[in-house]
Formats: structure tokens, C-alpha cells, sequence
């Protein structure tokens, strides 16, 4: 299994189009009232500086000359404050709604993206770590939407305000407080950078670990019976060590980051009063956009400003941590929107006919017959009826191009017909199901259906046009009756029954304490092997496909089970064209023919009788003779 790599670049941006995409009103309106409330909040310092010059300007005059100017100004603070506090309670709201509804949107995405994955990324990937795509990196971004870049945000607009209002007063003052914050962002570089790295990786261990976790309680009866748990143990021991050297890391440079920056902080607020006190002795001439002389009017609200534009550059070196936590996730969850979809330029489409004369009409409503319908390319459309012919035509195939699986298969399927499939683990059996299915492309040779190139039929319409039964069975939470439809969604109440009776379970359902309403969780743990088995037979039945796949179906089923449900299969395959794997040959001899596969071949084909007579490797493998490798 492998994981996903994280994007370097261009993350922020894209994630910023996504949540406009999302929110195209809504959102410029939070980010207006997130930046008149950071500039808001900067202002207090030009009201402090306005009543400390009036005082001076008024030294030893009483509270009737300076009073009304001292609440005038204070009036128009306190408005602005009122006006910056529903502004704040409006985003604070806002941000609810958008955090939350962004990410239901974009779970919804994630989920119908992973739908159209090809079954090789899901045979790739760690299930353990696709999942941890809508918890762990859900949440960050969770976090980083509704907390971090908000504050971000607004201490940097804090920010710029303050250096506004600073430069507007005193460069020299600004000048010094400039050189502190220059040290500072060389610590921020410099520790926050190692606590970046170490936040990511964070997030590539955690779905390692989350990865494992799933795989070892998957197999968690496999572990037992093989004594093995101290093995998972250290396993697990291993990956969570990983986890927790990076996630020590990360955290020591991030707990360490701001007293630092606190204490950079304290330092220029002493050397930016030591140069304003120095200015102030010196008489120095004052540089500043206002052309107001150094006074302790300017030098007092300074130092404020001062404590004001550390303290955000401290509150944003905090933020960083989360925000590259968040974007490490929103990365993993775009590298995964990113991941190609299965590719599908099939034309020819399965549709619902009547027929009279010869001729295929298409119906609107269900008739039970199907064609396959061919566009042309002079604008006509031709039918061709759907019976479940299937032919392999010197196909090559492997997963890794560079190791071949199958080479130069060659055979046909007429309708109706049997054909098994019998050879050793590894020789190539479940691969050519999975080519007729298109989980996989041919790398050479053509694969037909009814004569029409399976390449050109479109993927959905060919799935549904041959059923599968596989060894490993997956049932889904919901009632007995809810399984089976799985096969068919529009099929009735009546046809699901109809189904499980033809696979012979209705006797086991009936006896369920609910019958066909039971419900199941945890992939049917409340069920037997072998009752599970017999849904999944069921859910092929109700599908109702000309063409079915079978593999190992009855492998988890005893033999007296074995023969109920071989008369249900018998009867389900009658007059369709069936794909049979086996390890017990006693369920393939009434095969109308018999593939021996071995490294990817066909060696031997024929019925049962006349394997046998040749003596070859199917004898061998009847009889005993042969030990599967």
C-alpha cells in the first residue's frame, strides 16, 4: 500500500477558489467585517494620542475647555467599538455556518470523486489512510477555516494598520521597531520552518497509523489464529513511534515559538521607549508623514502601538502551526480530488426494447429485454440484443506493465454456456474476471460482448450486464430485503423473495427473528459464513444478468449447504453464459468447458471427461497428483 504525496504549492489559493465556489456572498462579506473589525481595533491608539496632544496643547485649563473634546472623541470610540462588536458577532456566525457547511460540501465532493476511483487506487492504498481523508484531515481544515485564518487574517491586518499609524507618526520609532520585528521573523523562519516540516509529516504518519489500525482489526481473527498478536503489536508500535517522533517534534518547535516571540516582543517595546525617551532629551527633530513634533503625546500611544503590533505578530507565529496542520490536510484531500477518475469514452448503452418483426424499439419503461445500443457514425443507431456472448482475443495483460499476468488468452463464451476456470493460485483466474468487467484495461488483444468491443460499450451499462459473486462477501448495514436489492434498486419486494428463494436461503431468512426485515450491521457478523454467502448469490439472482461471474461462490458453504445451493445455481445459471472459479473441482464438471490456467496461459481446455482422459494437468490436479504451488 502506498500514501499520497503532498502538493508543495498553490494549496491556500485553491482552497480559498473552493470555499468561493461554495460561498460566493457570504464569504467576501466575512473577510469585509473580519478587516473593519482588525482596523477597528488599531484605531485606539490615534484617539489616545488626539486627548494626551489636547492636554498639552491645553495644559492647566479646566474641564469645561477640554471636557466636551475628550467625550467627543471618546463617543466616536465607543461607536466604532459598537460597530466593530456586531461586525465581529456577525463573522463569528457567519464563520459557523461557513466552516461547517464548506466541509459538508466538500465531503459530499470528496465521497462522489472516490465513487469514480478505479478499483487499482482502492487496491493501492491503504483503506485505514483514505478514510483518515474525512476525519484527521477533515478536521484541520475544519480548524483552519473557522479559527486560524480568520485570526490570521486580522492580526495581519492589525498589523498593517499599526505600522500605517506608527510610520504616520514617527519613522525613527518605526525604524526601531522594524529591526525587532526583522529578528523576529528570522525566529519565525527559523522555528516555525522546522515545526512546518514536522507538522506534515504529523499528517502523512497519522494515516499511516490510522491505515494499520484499520488493516489489523480487519484481519483481527487472523491475528488470533495465528498467535500473532504480539507481532501486530509491535507493528503497531512501530508506525505509532513514527507518529509520535513527529508529532514530539512538531510541537516542542511550536510550544517553543511563542515565549520566544513574547519575550522578542518585550525587548522592543523596552528599546522602542529607551529611543522615544531618547528623542524626546535629545530634542530631535521628529520624521514623520504628519509633520507633528516628538511629544510625549505621540511617544505614550507609540509605545501602546508597539505592545499592540508584537502582540499580533506573536498571535499569527501561533497561528502558522495550524494553519500548516490545515493545509497539510486541505493538501492530502485536493491530492485526492486530483487522482484521475476511472476513464469512460464507451458510447454503446444497455436500454430497455420491444421487439416486432425483427426489429428493437426502445421503451421508456422496463420490458425485461435489452440491446445494446450503437450510435453510428452517419446519426442512426443500431440494436443489438443482449444474450451474453463473450470472447477473448489474444489478450495480454498485467498490473505492473513491466510483469505481464496473462499472455495471448484466447476463448469465447456463447450464451448459455459454462465455462470454468481452474489452475493454480497466481495463475491469472480472477484477473480475466476482472478484465470482463473493465476494473482493468487490456494491455493488448480485444475483449467482446455480443460482438461489440468492450471498450466502446460504456463501463456502467457492462457492469450491469454481468453479475458477480465473489469469495469475499460484503453486506452492508440495512435489512436482509435492502441487501439483496443492492443487486437491483429498482426491483420489488416480490422479485428480492423470488431471489432468495432460487439461491435456496428463504428457509434461513424466514427463521431470522425479523425474516426478510432484519437488519444488518458490520457486514453481517449476526450471520453465518455461509448465510452471507447465500445474500450475495441472492443479490446476483435479483440482478438478473445474462452473463455471471462466480468466483469461489461456494467456497465458505459446507457440502450439505453446498447442495442447496447448487440446485439454486443451476437454476440461475440456466440460459445464462457463467464464468466459473474453482479450487474444488467436484463444482465444475458439468462444465460445458474447462480452462486450465498456469503463469498466465491457457494450457488445457475441454469438458471434465475429456481432461481427464487426456491425463494432463487437469487429471493431475482431479486426482491429486498435482500440488498447487
Amino acid at each position: 500500500m502506498r500514501t499520497k504525496q503532498l502538493p508543495k504549492k498553490g494549496t491556500l489559493p485553491r482552497l480559498f477558489r473552493m470555499l468561493l465556489s461554495f460561498y460566493p456572498v457570504a464569504l467576501p462579506l466575512v473577510i469585509l467585517c473580519i478587516v473593519f473589525s482588525a482596523a477597528v481595533s488599531a484605531l485606539p491608539a490615534v484617539f489616545m494620542q488626539n486627548i494626551i496632544a489636547l492636554l498639552e496643547q491645553n495644559a492647566g485649563a479646566g474641564w469645561g475647555v477640554i471636557g466636551p473634546q475628550v467625550l467627543r472623541l471618546t463617543l466616536m470610540l465607543a461607536i466604532l467599538y459598537l460597530v466593530s462588536l456586531i461586525t465581529s458577532f456577525v463573522y463569528t456566525r457567519a464563520m459557523a455556518v461557513l466552516s461547517q457547511g464548506a466541509l459538508k460540501k466538500l465531503r459530499v465532493t470528496l465521497f462522489g470523486h472516490m465513487q469514480g476511483l478505479p478499483v487499482q487506487y482502492f487496491d493501492t492504498h491503504a483503506h485505514g489512510d483514505i478514510m483518515s481523508h474525512y476525519t484527521n484531515d477533515a478536521d484541520t481544515l475544519r480548524q483552519l477555516i473557522s479559527q486560524s485564518l480568520p485570526q490570521l487574517l486580522g492580526s495581519g491586518i492589525m498589523v498593517l494598520t499599526l505600522f500605517s499609524i506608527m510610520l504616520y507618526y514617527s519613522v525613527w520609532m518605526t525604524l526601531v521597531v522594524l529591526l525587532g520585528v526583522a529578528f523576529m521573523l528570522l525566529v519565525v523562519k527559523k522555528i516555525g520552518g522546522n515545526s512546518a516540516r514536522f507538522f506534515k509529516r504529523q499528517q502523512k504518519s497519522l494515516g499511516i497509523t490510522e491505515g494499520y489500525i484499520e488493516e489489523m482489526m480487519a484481519g483481527q481473527k487472523v491475528i488470533k489464529v495465528f498467535c500473532h498478536e504480539s507481532e501486530a503489536k509491535k507493528g503497531f508500535d512501530a508506525v505509532n513511534d513514527a507518529l509520535f517522533q513527529d508529532s514530539e517534534q512538531a510541537n516542542t518547535f511550536a510550544n517553543v515559538l511563542a515565549p520566544i516571540i513574547m519575550n522578542i516582543g518585550n525587548l522592543i517595546y523596552v528599546l522602542v521607549a529607551m529611543a522615544g525617551g531618547a528623542l524626546l532629551l535629545s530634542k530631535a527633530q521628529n520624521l514623520s508623514i504628519s509633520g507633528l513634533a516628538l511629544s510625549i503625546s505621540i511617544v505614550v500611544p507609540f509605545l501602546n502601538m508597539t505592545r499592540q503590533f508584537s502582540g499580533n505578530i506573536n498571535q499569527v507565529s501561533q497561528q502558522l502551526n495550524a494553519v500548516i496542520m490545515g493545509l497539510a490536510g486541505a493538501g492530502r484531500i485536493f491530492a485526492l480530488l486530483d487522482e484521475k477518475q476511472e476513464a469512460d469514452s464507451g458510447t454503446v448503452t444497455l436500454v430497455n426494447v420491444t421487439e416486432q418483426n425483427g426489429e428493437h424499439t426502445e421503451s421508456a419503461v422496463r420490458t425485461g429485454l435489452w440491446a445494446w445500443k450503437q450510435p453510428q457514425a452517419d446519426g442512426t443507431v443500431r440494436y443489438t440484443r443482449l444474450s451474453g456472448d463473450v470472447r477473448l482475443q489474444g489478450v495480454d495483460f498485467g498490473y505492473d506493465p513491466d510483469k505481464p499476468v496473462l499472455h495471448e488468452v484466447t476463448l469465447f463464451a456463447e450464451p448459455g454456456q459454462k465455462v470454468a476456470f481452474v489452475g493454480a493460485t497466481g495463475a491469472g483466474k480472477t484477473t480475466i474476471t476482472n478484465l470482463l468487467n473493465r476494473f482493468y484495461d487490456i494491455a493488448d488483444g480485444k475483449i467482446r460482448y455480443d460482438g461489440i468491443n468492450i471498450n466502446r460499450i460504456r463501463k456502467s451499462d457492462l457492469r450491469r450486464a454481468i453479475g458477480m459473486v465473489l469469495q469475499d462477501t460484503n453486506l452492508f448495514t440495512g435489512t436482509v430485503l435492502e441487501n439483496i436489492r443492492y443487486g437491483r434498486l429498482d426491483a420489488t419486494d416480490k422479485a428480492c423473495v423470488a431471489a432468495a428463494k432460487l439461491a435456496g436461503e428463504d428457509d434461513f431468512i424466514t427463521r431470522l427473528p425479523e425474516g426478510y426485515e432484519t437488519l444488518l450491521s458490520g457486514n453481517g457478523t449476526n450471520l453465518s459464513q455461509g448465510q452471507r454467502q447465500l445474500l450475495a448469490i441472492a443479490r446476483a439472482a435479483v440482478a438478473d444478468p445474462p452473463v455471471m461471474i462466480l468466483d469461489e461462490a461456494t467456497s465458505s458453504i459446507d457440502t450439505r449447504t453446498e447442495a442447496i445451493v447448487q440446485r439454486g445455481m443451476d437454476a440461475l445459471m440456466k440460459g445464462r453464459t457463467v464464468f466459473v472459479i474453482a479450487h474444488r473441482l467436484s463444482t465444475v464438471q458439468n462444465s460445458d468447458v474447462i480452462m486450465v490456467l498456469e503463469s498466465g496461459r491457457i494450457i488445457e481446455r475441454g469438458s471434465h471427461a475429456r481432461l481427464i482422459a487426456e491425463g494432463g494437468k487437469y487429471h493431475q490436479l482431479y486426482t491429486g497428483a498435482f500440488e498447487l504451488e
